[in-house]
């Protein structure tokens, strides 16, 4: 168990609080020297990590830097006081209420808040605003899970505990790249495989780094998922597979979904040829599935962003509920969310068909929540989702919206919809601890919030632990709590009495007491045994799972006795059909697809600032299988132009057999501020949606790609990060170590060379202290210099020769040039033999290919546990190890041919 928040060593202290990246919810301990130098370590005593991190995790020391912050309120461009600031807020959502009614305002939040500010957010909306004009992005990645739950366990709960991954036989990974998108996960299950011999199936189109310790690999079509299910529920009940006792004492609609099932995927001939996989394959899983007790299936994005994805889980859930796996060790259907408090925003109401404390809109719920709010104008009907939400914004009928810790100008589909929305919105208020954002650029007023070292709350993550974060650095410039904001917001607006907060433990005890009021158990989400929690048992809270019910302990496990969260107690089974893909796919188009990368996160702007999490994928990457790239003329590193109905993008092309034929893989990360043209939501349209969830379908849009061959390329090395201006392609990412270093910018265009000024408006080409010009080869060298310091180097090539990056990104954490750095900066040669890491493999320990392909040819290393012992790559984490057995299996064949 914790020992306390904060513990004092050697003049330093060490605080305990969570990682704010996904819903793991690992816990951290970030050490504070007296010279206020912060390293970051794993937790042991944490009950979701036990003491790992991942690469982002264990980089988080490197992204507290106050670059890009917003430091102080502004209204325009104009900084001014908190009081301005907060009045001329109250004042726009007063008087847009006033003439145009509470539904011509709305908030749009994120699984970034804590679960103070979600609460006080949702309150203020749709208790004293009146309206539920508040959705979140987690409507892009949970709001299918949710509706899942709510219809086949009466509630959204997660059945199980991360501890079902290591007593389970059988671990089902569906849409789920868990290796890099929760790898601490991953890694307890790889340790239960290598303990006690889990098996591991992966259903999943791309044969992701998961499928390097899986046992079974169904590369199934995209969005064929529900015949897949479907045909096993069917294979099931054939086989008297049924536990009858459970569904006879607790399900409902067995029949029914069985029904539905045979009618959709009879045999396993017909789950074969829709789902585009061999008959033997399917046979062997099902069989499998049959033949394990304990079973766990884990499903995520690959599930949930679909316009089918509420029908997905519920096909996962019948399959558990008709052989009675759920509720017993080992055992259930368990939805890992992306975001750190996706399931806290949950808890209180944070999506636009949701109140507080897992209660809906029927008149009672609506009543019950009135009453304990003393609410005096309550919010009666679901609000607007997310995609309508912007349409509305868009159309005028939402006049002003007040945006928080998210970037949809970037994540939404159809971004375009989205930023024209924005730019013709009365009012935009956007609250962030970044100041230039894509979404931040069409900002009336800018509210500066805490930065995840400076907050103070608690998150929920994908196995219902709530844990405190805690804040250890003191707040960036005149930061505030989102709470805080929100509650200054709500005084100035008339409800001053409602909104008496003064601390988030205070906020946190108000939300205790609601998740109990007139609960008797009726409702899962409860925590009421915290409502009288003082704030010194608050500040020392130990992570625990919900519910906890006064009286009661916390309960990890959920339906263990058969008792399910509907009117009757009982689960429901319900009959699903697989739908057709949502888009029309034109000959020669692919399916494109979007996700995670490992080390990068939504749209970086905390990982944008680590050099080593930057370098293992520097530029967005377009992943298409050999035959599809050969057939389209492109090549392994060179660039494509990626068109869909919704937008054009480009981005350099990664020819890989993990991509299976007819698809395409673009990371969802970059942004205006990191490159100049491969922002995703700009491909992707808004049409597709889950008609019950209105989850956003971002895995399946028809997509055209061929070669995009550049006249010209080029890189810059600045201290300062570059936006170019010119209209060709370029992308941006940190490098050096530390604080040191700068950025590098990879640059591509048509045509002649741009003149430089236009091009790099923040440099001065006339101050340039030396320059070399290539005229027969089309090349050029430039550097800025600052005494002997290094500012900034331009090297411009027109035959696509340029130096290696490595050594001269160095060059700018030199304190100053000597002659041999100066002569061999504009030769592009490194003076003397200086190695060059090469792209990034283990971001842990920043190891990079060419590193690591010289110490396996030097020192002989056959294996993963070789390269570890001699370069500690593959150590931490682990989410490298996949390709490092790949460098290995290409080293050694290279050796033998």
């Amino acid at each position: 168990m914790f020992d306390g928040a904060e513990l004092a060593s050697g003049g330093q202290r060490e605080v305990k609080t969570t990682c704010p990246y996904c819903g793991v919810g690992c816990g951290v301990i970030a050490t504070v020297k007296a010279n206020g130098a912060v390293s970051v370590r794993g937790d042991a005593d944490h009950p979701a990590n036990r003491g790992r991190l991942c690469s982002k995790g264990s980089a988080l020391a490197d992204t507290l830097v106050p670059d890009g912050r917003l430091l102080h309120p502004e209204i325009g461009d104009r900084r001014v006081s908190w009081d301005e600031a907060l009045d001329e807020v109250a004042r726009r959502f007063s008087n847009t209420i006033a003439q145009h009614g509470p539904d011509s305002v709305a908030f749009y939040v994120s699984g970034q808040l804590l679960t103070e500010d979600y609460y006080v957010a949702n309150k203020l909306m749709k208790g004293f605003i009146g309206s539920a004009n508040i959705d979140t992005n987690s409507r892009l990645c949970m709001a299918s899970s949710v509706v899942g739950h709510k219809r086949g366990l009466g509630a959204d709960a997660v059945p199980g505990t991360y501890e079902d991954f290591e007593c389970a036989d059988l671990v089902v990974l569906v849409g789920s790249n868990l290796a890099w998108c929760h790898p601490v996960l991953n890694q307890r299950l790889l340790a239960a495989r290598a303990e006690r011999g889990t098996r591991i199936v992966v259903v999943d189109p791309r044969r992701t780094d998961c499928v390097d310790a899986a046992d079974r690999h169904l590369a199934l079509k995209a969005g064929t998922d529900v015949v897949l299910f479907n045909g096993l529920l069917a294979w099931l009940d054939s086989r008297g597979h049924r536990d009858a006792g459970f569904t006879a004492a607790h399900a409902e609609g067995v029949e029914e979904a069985l029904a539905a099932a045979r009618a959709d995927a009879p045999d396993v001939a017909t789950v074969a040829r829709r789902c585009g996989l061999d008959e033997a394959e399917i046979a062997a899983f099902y069989a499998e599935f049959a033949a394990t007790g304990r079973v766990v299936t884990v499903y995520s994005q690959g599930v949930n962003q679909s316009s089918q994805g509420s029908d997905t889980v519920n096909t996962i859930l019948n399959v558990h509920f008709l052989t009675g796996r759920v509720g017993r060790p080992g055992c259930g259907p368990f939805s890992v969310t992306g975001q750190p408090n996706a399931m806290g925003g949950r808890e209180v109401g944070g999506l636009a068909n949701q109140l507080a404390a897992h209660m809906g809109f029927t008149a009672e719920e609506v009543d019950r929540v009135g009453r304990f709010w003393t609410a005096p104008r309550m919010a009666d009907k679901p609000g607007l989702k997310a995609v309508d939400l912007f349409r509305a914004i868009e159309a005028g009928t939402v006049k002003a919206v007040w945006i928080m810790a998210t970037n949809p100008a970037v994540s939404m589909p159809d971004a375009g919809r989205v930023r024209r929305a924005l730019e013709r919105c009365e009012t935009v208020v956007v609250s962030d601890c970044i100041r230039d954002t894509d979404t931040g650029r069409f900002a009336h007023i800018r509210l500066p919030a805490k930065g995840w070292s400076e907050k103070d709350g608690t998150v929920t993550n994908s196995d219902r632990t709530i844990s405190r974060q805690r804040a250890f650095k003191a707040e960036a410039g005149e930061a505030r709590a989102d709470w805080w904001i929100m509650t200054q917001v709500a005084r100035r607006m008339g409800f001053a009495d409602a909104f008496p907060y003064e601390s988030a433990a205070a906020v946190f005890r108000e939300h205790a007491a609601l998740s109990a009021f007139e609960n008797g158990g009726a409702r899962a989400f409860d925590i009421g045994a915290l409502s009288g929690l003082d704030d010194a048992g608050y500040d020392a809270l130990a992570p625990f799972p919900w519910p906890w019910r006064a009286g009661g302990e916390p309960q990890k496990r959920l339906f263990g006795d058969g008792r399910f969260f509907t009117a009757d107690g009982r689960a429901r089974m319900l009959a699903v059909t697989a739908k057709p893909l949502p888009r029309a796919l034109p000959d020669g188009a692919l399916l494109l697809n979007s996700g995670r990368l490992r080390d990068q996160w939504h749209t970086m702007t905390r990982t944008g600032l680590s050099a080593r999490l930057s370098a293992h994928a520097p530029e967005p990457r377009l992943d298409i299988n050999p035959a599809d790239a050969a057939a389209r003329g492109l090549t392994d590193g060179g660039l494509a132009r990626i068109a869909t109905a919704a937008g054009e993008a480009l981005a350099r092309v990664r020819v890989t057999d993990a991509q299976s034929e007819g698809t395409i893989f673009l990371p969802m990360h970059w942004t205006d501020r990191f490159t100049g043209a491969c922002v995703i939501g700009r491909l992707i349209d808004d049409e597709a949606v889950d008609p019950v969830s209105g989850q956003p379908d971002l895995k399946r849009m028809p997509a055209t790609v061929e070669p995009w061959r550049p006249d010209w390329t080029a890189f810059l090395l600045a201290r300062r990060p570059v936006e170019p201006a010119h209209g060709g392609y370029w992308a941006r990412r940190a490098v050096g170590s530390g604080n040191l270093g700068g950025h590098l910018v990879e640059m591509a265009g048509m045509g002649a060379i741009p003149d430089l000024t236009a091009w790099l408006p923040c440099l001065d080409p006339a101050g340039a202290a030396v320059e070399f010009r290539d005229e027969a080869r089309g090349g050029l060298r430039m550097a800025w210099m600052d005494g002997d310091r290094l500012e900034a180097c331009l090297f411009v090539a027109a035959d696509g020769r340029l130096p290696p990056r490595g050594w001269l990104a160095g060059l700018l954490e030199a304190d100053g040039l000597d002659d041999g750095a100066r002569a061999g900066l504009l030769a592009g040669r490194a003076p003397g033999a200086q190695a060059d890491e090469g792209r990034i493999v283990c971001a842990c320990f920043s190891v990079g290919i060419n590193r690591l392909v010289g110490a396996i040819r030097d020192r002989r290393l056959t294996s993963v546990a070789e390269i570890g012992a001699a370069l500690k790559a593959g150590t931490n984490c682990g989410s490298c190890v996949p390709e490092l057995k790949e460098v290995l299996r290409h080293a050694h064949q290279r050796e033998v041919a």
